[in-house]
């Protein structure tokens, strides 16, 4: 009987000790359940992902009694627009992204000049055939809102491009890449593209491309062009993109080139600075002159502007 009581004893004991080992581990868990955070399934039903962002820049400098010299005042102003409108829904996706961008500026000895003037327009389907490639089919329009001029001497200007002359329209069915969410590379070797000049002073002198007097020059060639966006720094985002063309009908070893790239520096939720440069090499495009033999012909185009300004995201 006291054997049998000791025993008792030992199994009260031991239930008792494994009860609260019990409690601990369940404590445990439920701590350690609180730092991690399970992944939840969109269950919102959407279809539409919608988006942009609204940037304002300016700039103002003034001089007086400056023994450096220089302009007594200077003002330039920036502003750039980017809206999105992105479908998707089972192997169905369709992408739509519209980049606008205007810049003006003002000097004392220049007077008034365009420092930039952008509009971009990409809407692209695409049907997801497994291992990150997409059937895919992409329209383009690029072309500017007003009146540009070279400026040959300080004095003299010349013009040279307005809305839509030039404008550059691509249809291309391809084939789409996309290894993640940062990149994607689409290629067609089976692509129209269209350069419209609608002004009639341009088009009478044959600018870009097309022939003298006419409005529209068609071309079929293949297109490539790589899209990357990647914030690879905390409040630091690089976007880049590039655009190849050869035409297939005259000259296809001499490829059309656009490329743009932005480096978006994020200082808080309405201040960020842009470091934007642009690349552009065409073949059509020949209003340069050589200073040697002084024959016009194309030439590697560089854009590159700096600005610290306002920014909304919306």
């Amino acid at each position: 009987m006291k054997h049998f009581s000791c025993f008792l004893l030992a199994l009260i004991l031991c239930g008792g000790a494994l009860h609260a080992q019990d409690q601990s581990f369940k404590k445990l868990r439920e701590e350690s359940a609180k730092g991690i955070k399970t992944a939840e399934k969109d269950t919102t039903g959407r279809l539409w992902f919608k988006g942009g962002s609204f940037g304002l820049t300016f700039n103002q400098g003034s001089l007086s009694n400056w023994a450096a010299g220089g302009d007594k005042l200077s003002l330039s102003l920036l502003g750039t627009f980017n809206v999105f409108a992105n479908y998707k829904k089972g192997r169905h996706s369709w992408d739509n992204n519209l980049d606008l961008a205007y810049g003006y500026v003002n000097t004392t000895s220049l007077g008034n000049r365009k420092s930039d003037d952008r509009f971009d327009l990409t809407s692209k389907y695409g049907y997801d055939i497994g291992r990150n490639w997409y059937l895919s089919g992409l329209f383009n329009l690029r072309t500017q809102l007003t009146d540009g001029y070279i400026y040959p001497t300080d004095s003299t200007r010349e013009f040279t491009s307005t809305f839509f002359a030039p404008a550059y329209i691509v249809l291309s069915p391809g084939i789409d890449w996309m290894p993640n969410k940062d990149f994607s590379l689409f290629m067609s070797p089976f692509t129209g593209r269209w350069i419209v000049v609608r002004d009639q002073f341009l088009a009478d002198k044959g600018a870009y491309g097309v022939d003298t007097g006419k409005h529209v020059k068609s071309e079929f060639g293949a297109y490539v062009t790589a899209n990357y966006n990647k914030e690879f720094a905390k409040n630091m985002t690089y976007k880049s993109k590039l655009e190849l063309f050869s035409n297939y009908k005259h000259n296809p070893g001499n490829i059309d080139v656009f490329w743009t790239n932005v480096i978006a520096l994020k200082v808080n939720k309405l201040i960020s600075a842009n470091i934007s440069w642009d690349m552009i090499y065409d073949d059509d495009v020949r209003v340069f002159e050589n200073k040697e033999t002084g024959v016009m012909g194309p030439r590697l185009q560089i854009k590159q502007t700096l600005g610290v300004g306002l920014t909304a995201k919306f």
